[in-house]
């Protein structure tokens, strides 16, 4: 290695000394051993380009703050060593940053206490040198008024956590709803090299002798206990099986959704998506997770190489055959975007009418849970089935393209796994609609409703806020009928605030009691992805901030057909035109902290839901942190 690399005086003469060159030069090359120099490797293009030269030890981000003959790097070398570090476990060494979002309050990451020894050990395995940064846990369970108010959080906490320490790569740790996005989020805006580590699914649930999916069976047993077709001990026997281990939720949610798109885009190591949390197949992938980040280093293999148009469009195709939860829209939009790919409502719709729902995982799917799709051949059968479907050069974090990835890959149930001309649903998971009500857009899950509603009309039932809603659906006098379109708003990006997952309103008692158990249902809010039902979501722009929506009122009639993917009020531009004139905007939220620089900068949910100021076109690319 070229001496002049390294920094004259005392601590150069370290870095010098022959000991450490030897140690340097070994570690590089058993990095550099065995592999082909010319491997395929994508730039920011979309093909795969080849690269033909590796990092050296002097090329590290790390050696900013490690290598300098200054007071300052002195200062970094020597309080490693107050931790108990010896120069010889980081010199010239890839540190790797683990950004762990475990808490005492995230049940779906309980297990991260120890699968962060597990990736340690895959990176000191690997030659580098782990360090384990904690960050914002967003518990999907227990955060309020709804985790959408802290995904931007969790994203600027990880791009700031990786720009402001001496960190050469990161293992992500995360898996509930939008630690997922949060993550990627932050990492693809630092751009250094990192791999996605999902938490994985949960065990099923079971309750007398039944499988139980988590939330969506909440909502089912809810109805029914309402309705008086349960006692409550059978509820309190819901209550404590529907969750009987670590992990994400075990339908296919947001957070199964988030990670499967997390591995389509090529951000995690194949088949890591799906594998359930207490497996031990998930320990075995947090330790190769953490072998491959090292090598991942010397490749300067980054998220915006692997992160192409046709990789998110991969990630669209993927989520419309699994079933996917409609929040993978907002949270595809922001993370391309970071990106620098402009991904939007159209791509979604584009997908939508042709790539069917072929896995048969609840709530689109009518039996199975995601223990049972992973072993009927998980993420690789799936997207083996619709090859077709995939732009199969992408390249992944692996190292290897989608379709290298996918070789071999086989599917041992196809009722879990469908072939393509046996789907579940004709077409995809979501579909977009748009008209007079919802001008850039709104979405709806068509294959997990009551297939009478996909064109329907009726009479709306308008709520401003939630608490009157609840009110009124549990009077068993409400004058409604199942043909009515119940309404609510003011529960957008920043009516809400956050966009809380209200969406899936309940429904009335009145209409449970006489057997219904589904209904036409519109908001500006979202919905979890273990929900169900004839819910229109997203209505953008929301109410809130003055769209269509809230100049709605109670007996308007609304149209919705979800083959021409129209949504309408019957109201005349002219009578719109009069309501808007008297509309008169809410009052403001928030007139400090965090709150207010939400809903300052939160864009629409066509948009993505990113902060403005965070998209990676709003101004220049932040440069490294300065050392003096």
């Amino acid at each position: 290695m070229d001496k002049k690399h390294f920094p004259a005086g005392p601590a150069g003469d370290l870095w010098r000394s022959r000991p450490t060159r030897a140690r340097i030069n070994k570690a590089v090359g058993q990095h550099a051993a065995g592999r082909d120099k010319t491997e395929a490797l994508h730039m920011a293009t979309d093909t795969p380009s080849v690269s033909t030269t590796r990092k050296q030890a002097t090329d590290l981000r790390s050696a900013r703050w490690f290598g300098p003959a200054d007071l300052r790097s002195f200062g970094h070398r020597s309080r490693a060593m107050q931790m108990g570090y010896s120069p010889e476990e980081w010199q010239g060494k890839p540190i790797i940053a683990i950004i762990n979002t475990w808490s005492d309050l995230q049940p779906c990451h309980s297990h991260f206490k120890q699968r962060v020894d597990d990736v340690k050990r895959g990176i000191l395995m690997a030659g580098g040198f782990p360090v384990e940064l904690p960050a914002l846990s967003v518990s999907e369970s227990y955060v309020k008024p709804t985790t959408m108010m802290y995904r931007n959080m969790l994203a600027m906490e990880t791009e700031e956590l990786l720009r402001s320490h001496p960190v050469d790569g990161a293992v992500l740790m995360g898996g509930c709803d939008k630690t997922t996005p949060g993550l990627l989020l932050g990492a693809t805006s630092m751009n250094i090299p990192a791999v996605f580590l999902p938490a994985g699914p949960m065990l099923r649930g079971n309750f007398q002798g039944k499988f139980l999916g988590s939330g969506s069976d909440s909502w089912k047993y809810w109805d029914e206990l309402r309705a008086g077709k349960i006692t409550d001990q059978e509820w309190l026997g819901v209550e404590g099986g529907i969750a009987r281990s670590y992990g994400t939720c075990m339908t296919m949610g947001t957070a199964s959704t988030m990670t499967a798109i997390a591995e389509a885009v090529g951000m995690v190591l194949p088949g890591g998506s799906s594998v359930p949390a207490a497996d031990a197949g998930h320990i075995r992938l947090a330790s190769e997770s953490g072998r491959r980040i090292v090598e991942m280093v010397w490749e300067d293999l980054t998220p915006r190489r692997i992160q192409t148009r046709p990789a998110f469009e991969n990630a669209i195709a993927v989520a419309m055959a699994m079933g996917c939860s409609t929040n993978a829209i907002i949270h595809l939009i922001a993370m391309a975007r970071r990106a620098n790919c402009d991904i939007g409502l159209d791509d979604f719709e584009k997908a939508s009418r042709r790539v069917p729902v072929i896995g048969n995982v609840r709530p689109t799917g009518s039996a199975y849970l995601m223990e049972d799709f992973y072993y009927a051949g998980g993420i690789r059968g799936l997207m083996s089935q619709m090859r077709g479907h995939l732009h199969l050069d992408c390249l992944t974090v692996s190292g290897k393209t989608l379709g290298e990835n996918i070789e071999g890959a086989k599917v041992f149930n196809d009722d879990v796994i469908r072939p393509l001309d046996r789907p579940i649903y004709g077409e995809g998971s979501l579909a977009v609609l748009k008209g007079n009500l919802a001008p850039d857009g709104c979405v709806i899950k068509p294959a997990a409703m009551d297939q009478r509603f996909l064109r329907h009309s009726g009479p709306a039932l308008v709520f401003d806020d939630y608490p009157s809603m609840k009110k009124a659906v549990d009077d068993e006098t409400l004058d409604i009928t199942a043909d009515h379109v119940l309404v609510l708003r003011n529960a957008g990006p920043q009516g809400g605030p956050g966009m809380p997952e209200w969406g899936m309103l309940p429904m009335p008692k009145k209409l449970l009691k006489e057997g219904h158990r589904d209904m036409l249902r519109i908001s500006d809010a979202r919905m979890s992805g273990t929900s169900y039902g004839a819910c229109v979501l997203h209505v953008a722009p929301e109410s809130y901030v003055g769209g269509p929506l809230a100049l709605l009122r109670t007996g308007d009639i609304v149209t919705m057909d979800v083959d021409a993917r129209s949504i309408r009020m019957e109201v005349s531009d002219e009578e719109l035109a009069r309501r808007r004139a008297e509309w008169v905007a809410p009052a403001v939220r928030f007139e400090r902290g965090y709150g207010w620089v939400f809903t300052k900068h939160i864009q629409q949910a066509n948009e993505g839901c990113d902060f403005d100021f965070l998209r990676t076109d709003f101004g220049a690319p932040v440069s490294e942190p300065v050392i003096y």
